[in-house]
């Protein structure tokens, strides 16, 4: 038997990278897990086809994390396998390198409406319908805490982020629910190859003390603990899985 059994989780942005990932793994240890995806119904199908293989309950549901209209539809489909809902992971997130001085208005309406708007209002809606003892996980960044020219808008959003979280937990503690964030470090997704010079990689390798870059499995690992009855104790709180790349 699973942690999980019996449970039902939404995790956005799911189709691929770190999203997918947590998918596998919420699945695999036995939640019913729904998942949105923007646009790439392939990759969403993939994800659903190889949790099926592993004898798990995956279901995907296209969504755009900033239209909040989109919501009340999307609980309402996570809720369906297990009557319910326990569990809610906000992942999905836009990325973008621009110097303030080039940063538009469209820009940031694009970014904060993805990164924090969108999982604001997930959350607001997850304090209302979680079961007891429910859980709310939000995925952040390294970045921050160590900021670098150019990702104003990403941590900018993203700190935002952290601070709505660590509010949803006074907010939501007194029926058991936890909110906690997990910010990762250097980890090998699209995200990071579209957002990153080729030779990121190597120079990150070596500022990191387990001395490799993150995959995606490494971050859902932790998303999972979150997610579980082990970390009952544990809310308002950031668990920045780095790999030691930040001490």
């Amino acid at each position: 038997m699973g942690v999980l059994d019996g449970k039902a989780a939404l995790v956005t942005g799911g189709s691929r990278g770190i999203g997918a990932a947590i998918v596998r793994r919420l699945a695999a240890d036995g939640a019913a897990v729904t998942f949105t995806y923007a646009s790439s119904g392939q990759a969403a199908d993939e994800v659903v086809a190889a949790v099926k293989d592993a004898g798990g309950q995956a279901y995907a549901v296209q969504a755009d994390q900033a239209d909040v209209d989109r919501l009340p539809a999307v609980f309402e489909a996570a809720a369906e396998p297990a009557g319910g809902l326990d569990i809610l992971v906000c992942n999905a997130a836009r990325s973008m390198v621009k110097p303030m001085a080039e940063v538009t208005l469209d820009d940031y309406e694009q970014m904060f409406g993805t990164n924090l708007k969108g999982p604001y209002f997930a959350i607001k809606q997850a304090g209302e319908i979680l079961r007891d003892n429910g859980r709310i996980v939000t995925v952040s960044t390294l970045n921050t805490s160590f900021p670098v020219p150019g990702i104003s808008l990403y941590a900018g959003s993203k700190g935002a982020l952290e601070q709505v979280t660590k509010v949803a937990a006074r907010e939501f503690g007194a029926r058991g629910i936890t909110a906690n964030v997990v910010s990762p470090g250097a980890t090998d997704t699209d995200m990071f190859r579209d957002s990153n010079p080729p030779e990121a990689a190597d120079l990150l390798i070596g500022l990191t003390a387990l001395g490799r870059v993150g995959v995606p499995a490494d971050v859902a690992d932790i998303v999972a603990f979150l997610a579980g009855p082990d970390s009952h104790w544990l809310t308002g709180q950031n668990l920045r899985a780095t790999g030691g790349l930040l001490l």
